[in-house]
């Protein structure tokens, strides 16, 4: 089992900046994949972005293209999701996941990942 514990989440400006922590406790060294979703109101969860754990490589929804930025402290075991230039439509609940399974490309469905955390809510207003 991986537990995950999300922070960082509030309420910005349109434009500002936040940045979530992923902290990951367990059985760490069974994870493969890190990701980070997003679900707004009345909307499903869409993938955002995630990060291969071995080599740190990297891959983003587009819309997040170039404002987002995720990366990973092995030492710490913790993710994170720098978000810069944010836009109301950013505004939603952010759950951090992790993949105990290795893929062929990085999975950007949900039920690609086995464990889930709790979600911080990231609120833009315009």
């Amino acid at each position: 089992q991986v537990q995950l514990a999300e922070s960082g989440g509030g309420l910005v400006q349109a434009g500002g900046s936040l940045r979530l922590s992923c902290a990951a406790s367990g059985r760490t060294s069974s994870t493969y994949f890190m990701g980070w979703f997003r679900q707004a109101p009345k909307r499903e969860r869409e993938f955002v972005a995630a990060i291969k754990w071995g080599s740190a490589s990297t891959y983003y929804t587009d819309s997040v293209k170039g404002r987002f930025t995720i990366a990973r402290d092995n030492a710490k075991n913790t993710v994170y999701l720098q978000m810069n230039s944010l836009k109301f439509e950013d505004t939603a609940a952010y759950y951090c996941a992790a993949a105990g399974r290795d893929y062929f490309r990085i999975p950007i469905i949900a039920g690609s990942y086995d464990f889930w955390g709790q979600g911080t809510q990231v609120t833009v207003s315009s």
